[in-house]
């Protein structure tokens, strides 16, 4: 495989400046504060850059939905995110008189950091962080599977019924989605040849959004359905469960929660540049870093774009999408694709020129089209139009009042 451009925050650097300056023996230490330091700088990045998208969603959501944004502390309302931490800091921290505190205390750090653990393996360029590590696919369907027990933990743990039935909706909702969003990234693999993220992008060769737009389209719904955004949003369904599993968190553990949740769509958005779009790889003379950002910064405004625009769906519509629709579409995908890795692929090497994928694009666009032609004519808007509702006769509902 290619190489990647060189990277930033490589930890083998890091690791070796200290080494240098510290005495023989103390290669222990070294390891520590490289650590220490990358771990350091990667959870202040994120805290920072989630405190500035939540900015940037508000501004944006308001100019798409003619009204204003955040437009009163600092210019343009940049230091709105601090008023809202130092607003949430104040708060008084409340706690159920008969929650089961550690676990009620532990969920809004459970749902926070897989999205920090994930960032330690994706390659922002050669040996960045973690990002050869062999198994990068199943690490990322792994750690983000952590979700789930942290929204359990959370509805369970607060002893109150709306909130413990907002956490079991929720999580329905979230193991439906975690199954098509591992079957699309399975073709992922299948092409790539390896479970290695830096593998993944040196195999794009031609973005895998244009090789298998099935996979992609199925992985982004499923990704918007696991980080409950609109059309998605039933965990909280703030007109029937309140604000869902977290309903009784108040100060600096609902900021977590609401942190963990922003920060949802740029680790998504990081996730699907490395997968989909050929993460740092780009045209020279800008460096690679620069095309990862730009390529996140469009991802997270598409994925914006689709909340301010639509619609809330009902619970038993989203649980159909799941199985009725992704469910078969992911399948559809991992098919066409092995067949045409089978019978394009180098026999001795495993490998695929960039004319064979550019192939597969060809075909695969067919195919997806197709199948959406085909779903929306089964999931059309005739499927889910509210029958009209036939009172009992026993419910006396027109009888006069005495």
């Amino acid at each position: 495989m290619e190489s990647l451009q060189a990277g930033f925050l490589d930890f083998h650097s890091v690791y070796g400046f200290f080494d240098f300056f510290l005495p023989d023996g103390m290669d222990w230490l070294a390891f520590v504060l490289a650590g220490g330091l990358v771990s350091f700088i990667v959870i202040n990045v994120m805290v920072m850059g989630t405190g500035l998208y939540t900015w940037f969603e508000r501004r944006v959501i308001g100019r798409m939905q003619a009204r204003l944004g955040p437009n009163r502390w600092g210019p343009f309302g940049l230091l709105q995110p601090i008023a809202d931490v130092l607003k949430l800091m104040v708060k008084e921290d409340t706690v159920p008189a008969l929650a089961d505190r550690l676990v009620f205390n532990i969920a809004p750090v459970i749902l926070l950091v897989p999205a920090l653990l994930v960032i330690a393996i994706i390659p922002f360029g050669d040996d960045t962080f973690l990002g050869r590590l062999n198994i990068g696919v199943l690490f990322i369907i792994g750690i983000t599977s952590v979700n789930t027990i942290a929204v359990l933990a959370g509805g369970w743990a607060s002893r109150n019924k709306y909130a413990m039935i907002g956490a079991m909706r929720g999580v329905a909702m979230l193991v439906s989605y975690e199954v098509p969003m591992a079957l699309s990234i399975t073709g992922v693999v299948l092409i790539a040849n390896s479970l290695s993220l830096f593998d993944v992008v040196a195999a794009q060769g031609v973005p895998f959004w244009l090789v298998q737009p099935l996979g992609f389209l199925v992985f982004m719904a499923a990704a918007s359905a696991e980080m409950s955004r609109t059309p998605f949003d039933q965990i909280e369904a703030e007109s029937e469960l309140g604000a869902g599993y977290h309903t009784e968190y108040s100060g600096m553990k609902f900021a977590i929660f609401q942190l963990a949740e922003f920060m949802a769509p740029l680790v998504t958005s990081i996730i699907a540049t490395v997968l989909f779009f050929s993460g740092t790889r780009g045209w020279d003379p800008i460096p690679g870093q620069i095309w990862f950002v730009l390529k996140v910064f469009v991802i997270m405004f598409a994925l914006l774009w689709v909340r301010a625009t639509w619609p809330r769906l009902r619970i038993d519509q989203i649980m159909a999408f799941a199985w009725k629709g992704l469910f078969a579409m992911a399948l559809l995908n991992i098919f066409v694709v092995a067949v045409e890795v089978m019978l394009l692929q180098d026999p001795n090497t495993g490998a695929l020129t960039t004319s064979d994928l550019w192939l597969m694009a060809a075909i695969n666009w067919g195919v997806t089209v197709v199948t959406i032609a085909f779903m929306a004519k089964v999931f059309g808007s005739k499927q889910w139009e509210r029958p009209v509702p036939t009172p009992s006769p026993l419910a006396n509902m027109y009888a006069e009042a005495d």
